[in-house]
């Protein structure tokens, strides 16, 4: 699809003007007398605002048809403001066949502030990832006409700097649709072997280094965690390392890990049947380590970055591990109190493998706990470091983005939950503060003076139903927010 930013009206099949309503009148964003006068005479009859269309006569049109839309603004947050205007678009051109469309923000005034090319950018954001909706399996939806060009109308900024703008946040915005791509696919399609297969393809598509590690080299490397999680599966376990090294680029690594298990039926310690099928989900800490791979590479982000991914699937049989069962990795003996709380055992493989970089940052992202999507619903993840410049930095894009992070802490306190009888620790902490205690037994696997965040993302990473421009299912969550944060390291 081709989305451009222009000053210069241009005819389209279908032409969006976006308006504000304020009180009892309506701010038309549009330069054309006539369309204002019409839609002044409508609003008064019309009760539903959010948005009304109309059909030109045919004489001198310059449209097939013109639909008012309203521009909500999101308090404190401009760029989210234009990113469901985005999706306002894209919802209300889904039901029309039509392969060209015009989104007129022709006068932008009355705004609070001047309009910056990063609005636009997310208006295309919004328009982009509120078009998508996993049809892999709907024959007939894929044969429904595709909008082939959106045209962003405005007077009042350089069309090279919005359009550059408005490029990267396209090729991002993709990369995110591909990490939905993923946590949407079923558990009996997406195996470790084939996740490992798609993030082959899209290394060597976009240019980046991609190893995968099999069985016999995971043993090798004698990651307990990753085996223990596998005994129940008839899926061998990989484990996935990708690499974005930019020709120049010197310095310490950032270092994303992301939590790969394709199916979580909970293994021994069996999840109840209601919501199991969501458990295809529980790799969203991959896809969004594999969606932002892809998207720094897409945009040639200047940063040295790399992406660990241990994968399984979490399955109960006779040879699965049990309750009671002790592992070990990195030097430390763990009893298995529990077979759900699979996702921090593997992570520590990952965790430990992460030292041989001798990264800069360690950033980990999980559908972990059921803990903290109870403490934050899933409007918000919540963000576990050892490092405040970092958790800071991590809760500043997040608000650029709107994949929000929460802090929550990590004192020592919480440590003696996760004290086993039997063991140097145990993988559960009780009923109280679950998000924590995963958090506080990630933590003994990584180094004291290296700067590390952990991301709960168990809540926003899948949804129960659409939240504006993120349909229900696979969110991709963490893809944007980490591009975001990443940015600020390249600068």
């Amino acid at each position: 699809m081709n989305i451009k930013f222009t000053s210069k009206h241009k005819p389209a099949d279908t032409h969006f003007i976006f308006f504000f309503k304020q009180k009892e009148e309506f701010q038309l964003l549009s330069s054309s007398p006539d369309l204002f006068s019409l839609f002044a005479h409508i609003s008064k009859t019309e009760d539903n605002l959010d948005g009304f269309r109309f059909y030109p006569d045919g004489k001198g049109k310059t449209a097939d048809r013109i639909i008012f839309l309203e521009l909500k603004p999101v308090k404190g947050n401009w760029n989210e403001t234009f990113r469901r205007a985005g999706n306002a678009l894209a919802k209300a051109g889904r039901s029309l066949s039509h392969l060209s469309a015009s989104a007129d923000f022709s006068n932008l005034t009355p705004l609070e502030a001047k309009p910056e090319a990063s609005w636009f950018a997310s208006f295309a954001e919004g328009f982009v990832l509120g078009s998508y909706q996993y049809t892999t399996y709907k024959k007939d939806e894929n044969k429904k006409k595709k909008l082939r060009e959106l045209v962003i109308l405005c007077n009042e900024l350089s069309g090279k700097t919005v359009n550059a703008a408005i490029e990267e946040s396209v090729a991002v915005s993709f990369s995110q649709i591909f990490a939905r791509e993923l946590v949407n696919a079923p558990g009996n399609e997406l195996t470790p072997a084939e996740l490992a297969s798609r993030a082959s393809k899209s290394a060597k598509e976009f240019e980046y280094k991609c190893t995968v590690l099999n069985k016999k080299q995971i043993k090798d490397l004698k990651m307990g965690g990753l085996l223990a999680v596998n005994k129940g599966s008839v899926n061998e376990p990989v484990f996935i390392i990708l690499e974005h090294k930019p020709k120049g680029i010197k310095g310490k690594p950032v270092i994303l890990v992301g939590k790969g298990i394709t199916f979580d039926t909970g293994g021994i310690s069996i999840k109840p049947s209601a919501g199991m099928g969501d458990m295809k989900g529980d790799m969203g800490g991959a896809a969004a380590v594999i969606g932002t791979m892809e998207a720094i590479a897409r945009i040639n982000l200047p940063v040295h970055v790399i992406g660990l991914v241990p994968s399984t699937d979490n399955m109960p049989s006779g040879s699965a591990q049990c309750p009671g069962d002790i592992t070990s990795m990195a030097g430390i003996t763990i009893e298995v109190d529990n077979t759900d709380a699979e996702g921090r055992l593997i992570l520590c493989d990952a965790l430990e493998y992460a030292k041989r970089y001798k990264p800069e940052v360690i950033i980990d992202l999980a559908t972990l706990t059921g803990a903290c999507v109870v403490a934050l619903g899933d409007k918000a993840a919540g963000v576990m470091s050892n490092d405040d410049e970092l958790s800071s930095a991590l809760g500043v894009a997040g608000m650029n983005t709107y994949e929000r992070v929460w802090p929550l802490p990590l004192f020592d306190e919480y440590a003696p939950q996760i004290k086993s009888d039997v063991a140097d620790v145990k993988n559960v902490g009780g009923r109280y503060a679950g998000a924590i205690t995963a958090g506080k037994f990630l933590q003994k696997f990584v180094d004291a003076d290296q700067p590390w965040a952990h991301i709960d993302i168990a809540g926003p990473a899948f949804l129960d139903s659409a939240d504006h421009y993120l349909s229900k299912g696979g969110s991709g969550f963490g893809v944007r927010l980490l591009v975001s944060y990443l940015r600020t390291k390249a600068k």
